[in-house]
């Protein structure tokens, strides 16, 4: 199909990572003709070098702590050290499970699938592999690349990107970690469990600076009795190399040094010579701007995912894309409330949370309109089996809704579902404390945190 010149698609998505392939795949179901272009492998970022693998890593990290501190369980155990092979087959095997999957999906909804490195060549086509495929709309979704800072160069050796971390052939006896975002703090922690000496460097006052500060707080109290040290509040100068390995200073002359300097200071759009700015698309710093319904500035023109300026997050990109699909489609949508989307760090212990922090409801509402509760799980009968601590905080509008949910402790990623429905339900707090939440279980905390803040504590303090 895509050799016939002749053929025009109702959709052609350039870039087969979750927003593309999500939009492929519900665009097909709908009934649209759908061509998907990837210069690389379906499932992107997320499933190749992101979400996946660094799970994997994690948990495999996991399992390393567990075998070291088994003893405080009764079970006696000996930690032999980390088969950095053995650790990228179990990765690696994960990922080609999904990948072959996701080809399999791909093939069953009869989407045209071109592997290629693609170009917008007009507001309705894209040229790839020498041909021209054509369409009533096009869909950017072409994601992003890990980025740098001026003078900082990624060498792929002693100087990293997470693309390199996730690859690396060696566990490091010694890291710098250079960002204290999502991605630094998930390689500190799995590192830190594969014996690695981490330091974290941020330029911002807290770790995972973008989430509650009580929670920025309690995760860098656990970090500290984890060994992971970190410094906050002053920034990268420069990095040099040493006899073995790499020296840090930053702006006001501290020095590191370690072995690795992994950058994890984000990710910028991957947009330069594709085209779009010579098809009339709006863009900023290389994003590509949208409206809420995720049109850009062309009408045959729309763009999702790590493309456009909106939550990194998988999750967010298959939203994105089921959201363009259904509206070619000619079906009713509505714009994504991303203060709703569910956001994890999968660090140990975990951070998880939806809604906004205490200080933007001040912000929002007035400093007198927000009330904060937080619930310890140290009253929390599973936390206590797992022997993990943490709290979770609700933020409450007087008398009104849950506006925001934030939870630190092991496993909190998993009790986001429910957190994610009292928010974008306008849940009050009663309303959650009359359901009935399984003893023992962690999804019991937030129920007993929405009884607190009811005003009916049960296994906490007035």
């Amino acid at each position: 199909m895509a050799n016939d010149a002749s053929t025009v698609f109702d959709l052609v998505i350039l870039g087969g990572g979750s927003g593309g392939y999500a939009a492929a795949l519900r665009g097909a179901q709908l009934g649209l003709d759908v061509a998907l272009i990837e210069k690389d492998k379906v499932g992107g970022t997320c499933l190749h070098r992101g979400c996946i693998p660094t799970k994997a890593l994690l948990h495999a990290g996991e399992i390393a702590d567990q075998a070291r501190e088994s003893e405080q369980f009764g079970v006696k155990a000996t930690f032999e050290g980390i088969d950095v092979p053995a650790v990228h087959k179990y990765k690696d095997d994960v990922i080609s499970g999904l990948y072959k999957g996701l080809q399999g999906l791909i093939a069953s909804r009869k989407v045209t699938y071109i592997e290629g490195e693609g170009r917008l060549s007009s507001p309705t086509s894209v040229d790839v592999n020498g041909q021209r495929i054509q369409g009533r709309h096009v869909l950017l979704a072409t994601g992003s690349v890990p980025k740098s800072l001026p003078g900082l160069e990624i060498d792929g050796d002693r100087i990293i990107s997470s693309d390199h971390a996730l690859v690396l052939d060696r566990v490091p006896k010694s890291a710098i970690i250079l960002g204290g975002g999502v991605i630094g703090v998930e390689f500190a922690s799995a590192w830190k469990s594969f014996g690695t000496d981490v330091t974290i460097v941020e330029g911002l006052k807290h770790l995972v600076p973008v989430e509650d500060e009580n929670s920025s707080k309690l995760l860098e109290r656990a970090f500290r009795k984890r060994g992971i040290k970190f410094n906050l509040g002053t920034f990268f100068e420069k990095a040099e190399y040493t006899q073995d390995g790499v020296k840090v200073t930053l702006a006001d002359g501290k020095e590191f040094e370690a072995e690795v300097l992994l950058v994890a200071i984000g990710r910028g759009p991957v947009s330069q010579g594709l085209g779009y700015e010579e098809a009339g698309v709006a863009m900023d710093r290389g994003y590509v701007l949208v409206d809420e319904y995720m049109r850009t500035n062309v009408p045959t023109i729309s763009a999702v995912g790590d493309l456009v300026p909106t939550l990194q997050l998988a999750h967010v990109g298959f939203a994105e894309g089921i959201l363009v699909a259904e509206r070619l489609a000619g079906l009713k949508t509505v714009p994504i409330d991303y203060d709703g989307v569910p956001r994890v760090t999968y660090c140990h212990p975990e951070v998880a949370s939806v809604g906004i922090t205490e200080a933007k409801a001040k912000e929002v509402y007035g400093a007198d309109k927000v009330v904060a509760l937080k619930y310890n799980l140290a009253g929390n009968g599973k936390s206590k089996i797992l022997k993990t601590a943490g709290e979770i905080k609700l933020v409450q509008v007087k008398d009104g809704a849950v506006v925001g949910v934030h939870m630190v402790g092991d496993r909190m990623g998993e009790q986001v579902g429910e957190a994610q429905l009292i928010y974008n339900w306008e849940a009050l707090p009663a309303e959650v404390a009359q359901l009935i939440h399984a003893h023992p279980t962690q999804n019991e905390a937030l129920g007993e945190a929405h009884l607190a803040l009811a005003g009916k504590p049960l296994h906490s303090h007035d």
